[in-house]
């Protein structure tokens, strides 16, 4: 059953397309929806939408979980069994991203401009605080800081709006897609002009060069964020069904505090792949 796997994250995971595709559908039809209804504002109206339509889906798998955990005992259990919903919402993001690449890609410079003006925006802003004589520490801290600032709001917004988190991960998704996206679109703009559209192969490099220059230090780092919000979302749950009360509140507490120390060792990690071998590489 098709639709049962893709509104459990358990099933799910065992058919990861089915997952990536769901995140593809949902961007898409939020980037178009947000282009035919409300054109002056898709660039933002495509993340509500695309949000709206993941709300329940996180909701129920945050609440499975919470319900999940009070059953087990073994912390080392209880990690492993994060890991699932950590693997369904990676799936779900780089849906989104694939997305929203390919669609920055192929539509017209108008729709493109602007169905992404805002991140673009993020991203001229982002490059323009990062310039300057920065050595690689004072780099990876600006980096840092901003990474657990970033996963702050995720908690926050798990936490107060239960599966809140889930607008940051979709804005992140799209300005992330949008980066990849400007890349792959400049440097296909150059090739073409210079060698024809004889050499799919040049394709082939620039499009991978594009996703993994920002893939390979962009998946820890969200990783690091989901963690975060299925930390806030599980406790966001628990309150709603009360159990703060109880000793099984205690563990779902010890259980969220683990998972925040792991968010914040896996943004450490990613932001010295930023800092130090990303440029390496690229």
């Amino acid at each position: 059953m098709v639709l049962e796997s893709l509104t459990n994250p358990f099933k799910a995971a065992h058919h990861p397309l089915h997952i990536f595709t769901l995140g593809a559908v949902y961007s898409s039809a939020g980037l178009f929806l947000g282009n035919w209804i409300f054109r002056e504002y898709a660039s933002l109206i495509m993340v509500f939408l695309t949000v709206m339509a993941c709300i329940p889906l996180l909701y129920n798998t945050f609440k499975e979980e919470e319900k999940w955990e009070l059953t087990v005992n073994e912390e080392r259990k209880i990690l492993k069994h994060h890991s699932k919903i950590l693997f369904f919402l990676l799936f779900l993001f780089m849906g989104m991203v694939c997305a929203f690449v390919l669609w920055y890609v192929v539509l017209p410079s108008s729709m493109v401009q602007n169905s992404f003006s805002s991140q673009t925006s993020t991203i001229q802003s982002i490059s323009t605080r990062l310039t300057g004589n920065y050595s690689s520490v004072n780099m990876f801290t600006v980096i840092l800081l901003n990474n657990l600032k970033v996963l702050v709001f995720c908690i926050l917004f798990s936490f107060i709006y239960g599966a809140g988190a889930i607008f940051i991960l979709t804005w992140n998704a799209s300005v992330i897609a949008t980066a990849i996206g400007n890349y792959i679109r400049t440097n296909l703009a150059s090739y073409t002009a210079h060698l024809g559209l004889a050499k799919y192969a040049v394709y082939f490099k620039i499009v991978s060069i594009g996703i993994l220059k920002y893939f390979i230090h962009g998946i820890p780092e969200i990783s690091a964020y989901f963690i975060g919000g299925i930390a806030g979302g599980i406790i966001s749950v628990a309150l709603i069904r009360e159990n703060f009360t109880t000793k099984s509140f205690e563990k779902i507490v010890l259980d969220t505090s683990n998972l925040i120390i792991i968010a914040v060792i896996v943004l450490i990690i990613a932001a010295l792949i930023e800092v130090y071998l990303t440029p390496v590489l690229f």
